[in-house]
């Protein structure tokens, strides 16, 4: 995966507006878990803008958004709606970690591995 595509990944994944997308944060608002392998997707496409982004000083606005959407919105759909639910994923919890760890580091300009 290239960068492009990691920050198009990121922004496509934070939308959670299309009630009948396939969205990370759309599946999250509606109590559905993530699609089979798209916690894996956005935890390679973080690596991906980590790497990326190393000695830059800014972000581009769209991808700030999609990072602040995918750590926060996610963690609070999560607490939300699925927590509760039978369809949750044993490991979402530690998923939603795990990508709150990615875009701090990515937001300090830190190594997150």
């Amino acid at each position: 995966m290239d960068y492009e595509t990691a920050c198009r990944l990121l922004i496509d994944q934070s939308d959670e507006t299309n009630s009948n997308a396939e969205t990370f944060l759309a599946r999250l608002g509606q109590g559905k878990p993530p699609v089979p392998g798209q916690v894996t997707s956005i935890l390679l496409a973080l690596r991906v803008v980590s790497e990326g982004l190393k000695g830059q000083t800014t972000l581009d606005r769209s991808l700030a958004n999609a990072l602040f959407l995918i750590s926060s919105e996610g963690r609070r759909l999560f607490d939300a709606e699925l927590r509760r639910s039978l369809e949750c994923p044993p490991l979402l919890n530690e998923d939603l970690e795990r990508i709150a760890i990615a875009v701090k580091a990515i937001f300090s300009g830190s190594s997150s591995s």
